[in-house]
């Protein structure tokens, strides 16, 4: 038998589980609830946050702002995206929809180094993910492989199981733990959202001196956050024993 028969033959037990079924539902209520509100502020005309222009995603989410009918755009895709999953019948092209749109956000979040979204982006795009897995009897068609022309396209839906998965559930955990675990520690320096709280990392830093330069340059001067982390990186490990001042 082949991969993509076991792979098939795989998925279709997956479906039939009714604890599966429940954490899809999950997943597209989860998605569709983080896109409707942000969605809905574009497509208001309202800025989405608070943050200073100075902060690295003030800068590119003021940008985002000044272009006019390209932001409410970008809402109106999120809103759309977000109604879709709610409706069985459109939530494949919901996932679909969605999916680029997360995943951009993910890698802006690590681009500039957001706390904002370092913990929810990442859930986000394995939530969305698990749904295009969910659907994957209709979307590998598209694939660059060979189906047997008989093969259902979109099989019946029906509960076959009750067993409750274990072993995904605690892969779901794990992969929790994981994110939370990275997201902690993937970043020596951060920018945070404002000068007080980037300056709170800084006693503990091996470098408190070029930390608290690196959140002047970041909210005090505005550069690019490249910029700071290079200067950042460059400096010495200072022998300093921190008292929460930039003077100590």
């Amino acid at each position: 038998m082949s991969i993509l028969s076991n792979l098939d033959r795989m998925h279709a037990r997956v479906r039939e589980n009714r604890w599966h079924q429940l954490f899809s539902i999950f997943c597209r209520v989860s998605l569709a609830a983080g896109f409707l509100p942000s969605g809905y502020v574009k497509i208001a005309g309202e800025r989405f946050t608070d943050l200073a222009v100075n902060h690295p995603m003030g800068h590119y989410l003021d940008a985002l702002f000044q272009t006019g009918f390209y932001y409410t755009f970008i809402g109106v895709l999120q809103m759309a995206a977000a109604i879709m999953l709610l409706i069985p019948r459109t939530a494949t092209l919901g996932a679909v929809i969605y999916f680029p749109l997360i995943l951009n956000i993910f890698i802006l979040t690590l681009s500039t180094r957001f706390v904002g979204s370092l913990l929810s982006s990442p859930l986000m795009v394995l939530a969305n993910l698990y749904l295009l897995c969910w659907d994957y009897h209709k979307l590998k068609f598209i694939l660059p492989f060979k189906f047997p022309a008989t093969q259902e396209v979109i099989p019946k839906p029906k509960i076959a199981s009750n067993r409750f998965p274990t072993a995904f559930v605690a892969g779901v955990f794990a992969a929790i733990f994981l994110v939370v675990l990275t997201a902690l520690n993937i970043f020596n320096i951060q920018p945070f959202n404002t000068l007080p709280s980037c300056q709170r990392q800084c006693p503990d830093s091996n470098k408190p001196n070029a930390c608290y330069d690196f959140c002047e340059c970041i909210h005090t001067n505005g550069r690019p956050i490249n910029e700071c982390l290079e200067v950042y990186n460059k400096a010495p490990a200072e022998v300093v024993q921190g008292s929460g001042s930039p003077d100590s």
